[in-house]
């Protein structure tokens, strides 16, 4: 398929072995250009690397608007505007109530939510009219998971934000709308449990999981490659849950 022939992209989060790499390399291979923004320029060139062909790394920090600026002012140089912006930065991290820090929570919410609310700001003024906008949301905004609170409050506030941002952008012809990914098998959460932990972790995921096993990252690219594309017309501040069934059965 070439749903996206002629598109450009803006995938945040794209230098990992993640979501936003898998993303990035399924909207290339359906025909758009990508940029990818991420603080660690080594897995970006790495990605790029991977990904092989139209796509361009912007490093850069999501919670700092220079960076921001520097990455729409690439875009905006290509020429064609952006037609495709997945806002999937974001971190995640394990404390209960108890332990929670002042340092944790400001970390996660200057990251996740504010960093997030700039990275679509600042891409209005690029978007084409037919623009389709996806977030990055969780499963575990609608849960309770313990140690989770600071994340899932974080991911709530996204949800929210991805409403009221459809709404405000809909006269425009902008889209906006979210995916919540169960729990997936990418390198963020080899670095919050540990390299070491990481089979026993997903193994003891899995279980919970009416699927049984957890997500591979092409499973949720395939996705937001769907809510990218007109396939999607009639979808507007929806929150698509890609999670195994465990927040449905």
């Amino acid at each position: 398929m070439n749903r996206f022939e002629g598109k450009t992209a803006v995938v945040t989060g794209g230098g990992t072995n993640g979501i936003g790499r898998a993303t990035a390399a399924r909207l290339v291979k359906e025909g758009a250009y990508v940029f990818i923004t991420g603080r660690r320029e080594n897995e970006l060139n790495e990605a790029v690397t991977a990904i092989g062909r139209n796509v361009m790394a912007v490093p850069g920090d999501i919670t700092k608007h220079a960076d921001l600026d520097r990455l729409y002012e690439a875009v905006a140089a290509r020429g064609r505007g952006l037609d495709i912006l997945f806002a999937n930065a974001g971190i995640a991290t394990f404390a209960t109530i108890d332990d929670l820090t002042e340092d944790d929570l400001s970390r996660v919410f200057n990251i996740n939510v504010t960093g997030t609310v700039f990275t679509v700001q600042k891409a209005i003024p690029l978007l084409n009219k037919g623009a389709s906008v996806i977030v990055n949301v969780s499963t575990s905004a609608d849960r309770g998971a313990p140690s989770m609170g600071a994340y899932a409050a974080s991911k709530a506030a996204l949800r929210s934000f991805t409403r009221t941002w459809a709404n405000e952008l809909k006269d425009r012809g902008i889209r906006v709308n979210a995916i919540s990914p169960g729990p997936s098998d990418t390198s963020g959460v080899a670095e919050l449990v540990g390299a070491e932990n990481i089979a026993a972790y997903n193994e003891t995921l899995a279980a919970t999981l009416p699927i049984g096993r957890t997500a591979h990252p092409d499973e949720m690219a395939a996705v937001v490659a769907f809510l990218a594309s007109s396939d999607s017309s009639f979808m507007l501040g929806a929150n698509v849950l890609v999670d195994g069934g465990v927040n449905q059965i």
